[in-house]
């Protein structure tokens, strides 16, 4: 890929972060982590739980969790932002992250972790938080998903 490419993700398992690392390294791509500025803890990602962070989160749909560092996308032309699904989207703080950076002239491929939903990895949902941005749909990834699949999904895109 010519382009300068970053693989950008919030995950608070690990799950996704392995995916992302396999993605970063089958695609040649520099990789970064969407870190909230509070951690997210077992207890707050107890979706049984309605008093749980991700579940008021989740109720309270404009919330925008604090980022522990801005995350600087000005040297890169395509970004890949990688999340778990919660309830079929993205965790707020992938919003906040989205909202905090200028979009103009880059473009954005999702890609989700989950154990069986496939709502929400398409990232439209988000593309209100990055208007200036030109999307591509995203998908869902397994977590055992190789490296060699992973780099055919992006030769794929035509990017």
């Amino acid at each position: 890929m010519s382009k300068r490419t970053l693989v950008v993700y919030f995950s608070a398992t690990g799950t996704t972060r392995a995916v992302a690392e396999r993605l970063a390294h089958a695609i040649g791509a520099d990789l970064k982590e969407i870190m909230p500025a509070q951690p997210y803890t077992a207890a707050d990602i107890n979706w049984r739980d309605t008093a749980s962070r991700s579940s008021v989160e989740h109720t309270h749909r404009d919330m925008r969790p604090a980022l522990a560092e801005p995350i600087g996308l000005e040297p890169y032309d395509v970004v890949f932002v990688g999340y778990p699904l919660w309830w079929e989207t993205a965790p707020r703080v992938v919003r906040t992250f989205l909202e905090s950076e200028d979009w103009a002239g880059k473009t954005i491929v999702t890609f989700a972790t989950s154990g069986s939903s496939t709502r929400g990895a398409d990232g439209v949902q988000l593309h209100d938080s990055a208007p200036a941005a030109h999307w591509i749909p995203g998908r869902r990834i397994a977590a055992s998903e190789s490296e060699a699949r992973l780099a055919r999904w992006v030769d794929g895109l035509g990017l």
